[in-house]
């Protein structure tokens, strides 16, 4: 157990390959003869997974099935051993069962690429954070982030997945806000679902997670949230509804946090009652890592697999099921779940195979998804985009824009070819909660579209430095930043590092300045109306910089929109402050036992009294004005909405006829929204559908969005079942959540 608690990360290293030591660490065990596939009725492929996984389940033995109920450790820092010498030494491993053919499930985190490829001397493709794809709205796009991370896992030698982040933006602080997938559900779980579908594409074991309310880091491992069932069911346990309705993942990993009183990993009302039985999910539930807390309860409330190791679900399962407190039964069930999902996701048939990661195929995905995820806030008098041969001289300021961006933190953090961007050579090697910034750099992408200007580069260390080379510059372009991680929450929304007054006094210097914003969750901008344009980059990814390039200077057009509310300020969210834990919900005195981990570090309390007010339906219900609005966006053109119409019917039809008034080709994402009846007691309105339709100069197009009633319905708790409201709904079209021409009145029952 680490000193702590058996939680994954700590650090990330890039250093030497590991697995070259396999012969010297544990002589003999690499020299094992490759055993043949077995020929078990179970590799018919003709058979359903669940007919193949019950005819393994007839071959194995107590000690088999129980083997594969659990984790051997984490190999990335673990001392090399038999059990785990056939990893690819990831965060996880599970040992599989080798003589009926039942592969390891060999695991990496992979929110927005593979971690720690610079242990096995890889090399990953850094994607745009996870809130960038969010920003697409494209479910297309999201298959193909997800695809990516596929290809790439399977090339390094894993077979598993830890990604598929979506857990709803309830606090904007939370330190893992570029991970999830923005604010609201039916956007959040329509993209998770396609990423899922990407991924597990290349036969490779997706998951989605935190499962559930893990919306903030601080004292995630003590928190315990309350909300009531109503306002949980359509808020973020919507999202994963639909995720897993319509991704598929073969995987589900449950949270730290408890949630009305138990720990999620052994919570019945989320592990069966909702996940296995109301959404008939047939895959497994894993643990986050040392989220496990108990034998019998967490089997029967639905854990599957405890991760990373083995503290309740190896010796103490084995006797509980001896002793007979853990039915055979039970046991076989959680077997069969994870065998299941093996055959579906086809790490059984198609077995890992290490490649070469191809470097520009994953570049071109990276800077597409980002160049469809870049929000343009502010265009003052199209001030963008860039015209080289008006560009005399450009001054570039601030956050490292020279060299680098900068990318997310925690398990999320992939390593950067040639290790972080802003180190000395042989000293950039990635450790936890460290800022790592790749080495993409605006400078140069900026140089190479206006080859003929004097770009002019400052720190933004000294403000009056800054303001001087922005005041003699044709344009200014400000680079600023926020660094999000694992493990930790933000503050506030305010930028650190007194961003704020540097921006403040280039602006004023500069009335032509452009601001690019790299986070990954809202920031305030007291100088908001200063700014000439404004630019929200997110963390860009391993190729960030010819996206944002190709925005700035107009060869792609802007067309992403914003998947979180951007407040005025932090006084104006839900929680002004982050609920912090008291010091005795923090950590363990002196190393953790598995008895007191058992037991759990003391509950402190935080109650979502927001209920269904989450992002945008909060601040319409409280009047509140905001900075920039859920879904808004500019572009370089401009669309025009017209000639609406709604047909009920088992799905409500909506169909629009959307135009590109303008000269420039581009994409606009017509967003749909429905006020419900009065009866009904909801927030003013709700985003019901969406879709991205790109067109020509001058084209039109007819749209049609098909609506599921569910996403018109409300959770009704005396039923415990979704009921649709009589009465007259509002159907609302338009280009963002507070710009919406189009309405029109139909009647449901």
């Amino acid at each position: 157990m680490k000193k702590q608690a058996p939680i994954r990360k700590r650090f990330l290293v890039s250093t030497i390959p590991l697995l070259s030591l396999a012969m010297l660490v544990v002589p003999g065990l690499a020299q094992r003869p490759q055993q043949s596939k077995p020929a078990g009725p179970w590799m018919d492929t003709s058979l359903s997974p669940d007919q193949r996984a019950d005819l393994v389940i007839k071959e194995m033995t107590l000690d088999e099935k129980i083997a594969t109920l659990h984790g051997v450790g984490m190999p990335t820092d673990d001392p090399l051993t038999a059990e785990n010498m056939p990893s690819n030494r990831g965060v996880g491993y599970e040992v599989g069962v080798p003589r009926l053919g039942i592969p390891g499930i060999d695991m990496s985190d992979a929110a927005y690429g593979v971690r720690s490829s610079g242990a096995n001397g890889r090399y990953s493709t850094a994607l745009p954070a996870n809130v960038a794809a969010a920003a697409s709205w494209d479910p297309d796009a999201a298959y193909e982030y997800g695809k990516l991370i596929g290809t790439e896992l399977r090339a390094q030698g894993y077979n598993m997945s830890l990604g598929g982040g979506m857990d709803i933006t309830r606090e904007p602080r939370n330190g893992r806000t570029f991970e999830y997938l923005g604010e609201d559900p039916i956007l959040a779980g329509t993209l998770v679902a396609k990423l899922i579908e990407g991924t597990q594409s290349q036969h490779v074991i997706g998951d989605i997670k935190h499962y559930a309310f893990n919306d903030q880091e601080s004292g995630r491992n003590s928190v315990n949230i309350t909300i009531s069932k109503r306002a949980a069911r359509e808020s973020d346990l919507l999202a994963f509804e639909i995720g897993i309705e319509q991704g598929h993942p073969a995987a589900v990993m449950c949270s730290y946090n408890r949630v009305l009183g138990d720990f999620a990993c052994e919570n019945k009302w989320l592990l069966t009652d909702l996940l296995k039985k109301d959404w008939q999910f047939p895959g497994f539930v894993l643990s986050d890592w040392g989220g496990t807390h108990s034998t019998e309860k967490a089997s029967g409330a639905g854990l599957d697999n405890e991760e990373p190791g083995r503290f309740f679900y190896e010796a103490k399962y084995k006797a509980a099921v001896e002793a007979g407190t853990i039915s055979q039964a039970e046991l076989d069930e959680h077997v069969h779940r994870i065998l299941r999902s093996m055959f579906a996701a086809g790490v059984i048939d198609y077995p890992r195979q290490r490649g070469v990661v191809d470097p520009f195929a994953g570049l071109e995905v990276a800077r597409k998804i980002e160049e469809g995820g870049i929000v343009l806030l502010k265009n003052k008098a199209a001030t963008l985009p860039l015209v080289p041969l008006r560009l005399h001289t450009i001054a570039i300021i601030g956050s490292h824009s020279d060299v680098g961006m900068i990318s997310g933190g925690g398990s999320a953090q992939v390593d950067p070819p040639g290790g972080n961007a802003t180190s000395k050579p042989g000293e950039g090697a990635t450790h936890w909660q460290q800022e790592i910034w790749f080495p993409t750099s605006p400078l140069k992408a900026i140089q190479a579209r206006a080859p003929k200007a004097t770009i002019k580069y400052d720190s933004g260390n000294d403000l009056e430095s800054a303001a001087a080379i922005a005041k003699t510059a044709d344009v200014a372009i400000v680079f600023a930043y926020q660094w999000e991680s694992e493990g930790m929450d933000l503050p506030t929304l305010t930028l650190a590092h007194n961003q704020d007054a540097l921006i403040a006094k280039v602006t004023a210097a500069n009335p032509h300045t452009v601001v690019v914003i790299e986070s990954g969750s809202p920031v305030t901008m007291p100088w908001v109306d200063s700014a000439a344009a404004i630019v929200e980059a997110w963390y860009a990814g391993s190729d960030g910089a010819n996206a944002l390039g190709n925005i700035l200077f107009g060869s792609v057009n802007p067309s992403g929109k914003l998947p979180n509310t951007f407040p005025k300020s932090d006084a104006d969210l839900p929680h002004t402050t982050v609920t912090q834990p008291p010091p005795e919900s923090r950590h363990f005195d002196g190393a953790a036992t598995p008895e007191m981990w058992a037991k759990g570090l003391p509950a402190f309390q935080v109650a979502y009294d927001e209920g269904l007010k989450v992002g945008y339906k909060w601040y319409d219900a409280e009047k509140k004005p905001v900075l920039f609005p859920f879904g808004y966006g500019l572009s370089y053109t401009t669309y025009s909405y017209a000639g609406l119409n709604v047909t009920p019917g088992d799905k409500v039809k909506v169909t629009f006829t959307l135009t590109n008034a303008g000269a420039r080709a581009g994409a606009e994402i017509a967003e749909v929204y429905a006020t419900l009846p009065d009866s009904a007691q909801e927030p003013p309105k709700r985003l019901v559908g969406f879709s991205k339709v790109q067109l020509k100069p001058g084209e039109k197009k007819t749209v049609e969005v098909e609506i599921d009633r569910k996403y018109l319905s409300i959770f009704d708790e005396a039923k415990d079942a979704w009921s649709l409201v009589p009465g007259d709904y509002t159907i609302l079209v338009g280009g963002s959540s507070d710009k919406l021409p189009l309405k029109a009145m139909v009647s449901l029952k």
